[in-house]
């Protein structure tokens, strides 16, 4: 059973919470259905997603056998074949499509425009997978595009409208994910002498220079969300100070990156550190405190 978690990359799917970002700054959190509808995006996106994987890692077989730790995947190791593998994926397509079609049928907003953007998400992963990443800075605008969709998802099934301004701070967050990554890459490539054409174009210098530009852009676009008149309206105007939780946990994950020369993915960076993990929860509750508690 763990070959095919990891062959969907289960651990990956933290990512698709992004889609719960409408019902938590609507105040909604609370709706019953809604959040229903919020679970049906994450499963069905999540689903999407390990189909891409899939794709990649079929697609990557060769190149993933001489890398180090993608070498253990469970399709370049040959823990599951080519055959399973394309066989899965052909499962997950489905029960995807058979999700879509009952959500429809069951819940109240037209979801066509939900269906297009996991289309879109499957397409646009699609030219990544076989073209795109190895064009520098498209990839990573690529991979934040991604979260926005997934945000975007969140929005069209349950017919909640989105600021601007969080559609924004989410594309600049996935930057800062984005390049944090290709940061780590090369910081490995260079101790191993090996590296790939994924990183043609990115050097170490330019890594840095655009980690700090990308974390300063999430800051303010953070700032602004929360001065926002909708969501001065929506939550008590104390939500101004919840900067203060975002601002350190960008700082401490520029600190294990910068000082630390943390090499591993920002995910994993956030599943291990206890600093950030504190952050986020005090963040979370603070905001849940102002949906309840607001007058």
């Amino acid at each position: 059973m763990k070959k095919y978690l990891k062959l969907l990359r289960v651990e990956q799917w933290v990512k698709n919470l992004f889609v719960f970002v409408p019902l938590f700054f609507s105040g909604n959190i609370t709706n019953l259905n809604l959040l229903v509808e919020s679970i049906f995006a994450f499963v069905i996106f999540s689903l999407a997603a390990s189909v891409v994987y899939i794709l990649n890692d079929y697609n990557d077989i060769e190149a993933d056998r001489k890398h180090p730790e993608k070498r253990r995947r469970p399709l370049a190791s040959g823990a599951i074949s080519k055959s399973k593998a394309i066989g899965i994926l052909i499962g997950l397509v489905i029960t995807d499509i058979v999700l879509v079609l009952l959500a429809q049928l069951y819940f109240h907003q037209p979801l066509w425009k939900f269906a297009t953007i996991i289309a879109f998400y499957v397409v646009m992963n699609l030219a990544y997978t076989f073209r795109l990443k190895h064009v520098p800075i498209i990839d990573i605008f690529i991979i934040a595009i991604g979260f926005v969709l997934r945000v975007l998802a969140g929005g069209y099934i349950t017919g909640i409208s989105i600021s601007q301004w969080a559609i924004l701070l989410t594309f600049v967050l996935a930057l800062v994910l984005a390049i944090g990554k290709r940061r780590g890459e090369l910081i490995n490539a260079q101790v191993s002498g090996k590296t790939r054409k994924a990183l043609d174009g990115y050097n170490v210098q330019f890594a840095d220079i655009a980690l700090s530009i990308s974390i300063t852009l999430a800051i303010v676009c953070y700032l602004m969300f929360t001065l926002s008149p909708e969501v001065q309206a929506r939550f008590h105007q104390r939500v101004f100070y919840t900067v203060v939780f975002v601002v350190f946990a960008l700082l401490r994950y520029l600190q294990q990156t910068l000082v630390y020369n943390r090499t591993e993915s920002p995910t994993k960076i956030v599943y291990r550190d206890r600093y950030i993990q504190v952050t986020l929860l005090l963040w979370v509750a603070t905001f849940l405190i102002q949906i309840y508690f607001k007058k």
